[in-house]
């Protein structure tokens, strides 16, 4: 899965910024980033939202414990890769048909989340069990939430293109072709959101998440660290 958003709706992280600046490295545009995901994936499918944002998925090489999914609903639209070990019982509590799945239930909590202020961001993540990833932009408030389950089994990964876009995506070779080394593994058990400004452990919210520059032979250009007990890396 890929998202892809301009500056108008998420600022690039100062922390990828900084390390695209500290070990210059080839990068490509957001377009050609998008047309790469299309020309690579089998039977990809992409939408244009608005002006600033793209979104693309493929079940091409996906897992048959964590597919991929897609779905829109009243102008919130979410990618979502994996599986809730608890969807059952969110279903009940969300009041959802029995058919409902994955990404029909991120898209109800998320709108919880955005109806019911101030309902804390952490909660809803929080509640979910399993391993996942997603994306979700609400076009109606140009917010965007992203998340990755606490086990980091479905990677996530985020970056700058060439043109100061900022990129998710499941597939870390096709950001580094577009993203040099401004890319960071999205840090597990964390959320990002326009909404609360940032980066956030939904586990320690208040917890204070740093970027740790890597060297320059990696293949990263930083790992986000959550201070506290534990810490959060990936390896490549």
């Amino acid at each position: 899965m890929l998202g892809i958003f301009s500056s108008s709706v998420v600022s690039p992280p100062e922390e990828l910024v900084a390390a695209g600046s500290r070990t210059p490295s080839p990068k490509t545009t957001a377009s050609l980033l998008l047309k790469k995901f299309v020309e690579r994936k089998a039977s990809a499918v992409s939408l244009q939202v608005g002006e600033h944002v793209q979104l693309a998925y493929t079940h091409q090489g996906e897992s048959l414990r964590h597919p991929r999914s897609f779905a829109v609903k009243d102008e919130i639209f979410c990618l979502f890769e994996g599986a809730l070990d608890n969807l059952g019982s969110l279903i009940q509590q969300y009041g959802l048909a029995k058919s409902a799945n994955e990404v029909v239930l991120v898209i109800e909590a998320y709108k919880a989340l955005r109806d019911r202020a101030p309902y804390p961001a952490n909660h809803v993540v929080g509640h979910l069990s399993g391993s996942f990833a997603f994306i979700v932009f609400d076009n109606s408030t140009s917010t965007l939430f992203v998340a990755s389950d606490q086990s980091g089994k479905v990677p996530l990964y985020w970056g700058i293109t060439a043109d100061g876009y900022v990129a998710f995506a499941d597939d870390a070779d096709l950001l580094k072709g577009s993203c040099g080394k401004s890319l960071a593994s999205f840090p597990q058990g964390c959320y990002y959101s326009t909404e609360v400004g940032g980066l956030r452990c939904y586990e320690n919210p208040k917890n204070k998440i740093t970027a740790i520059p890597a060297k320059e032979e990696e293949f990263w250009g930083a790992t986000f660290k959550v201070e506290g007990p534990a810490v959060f890396a990936a390896t490549k």
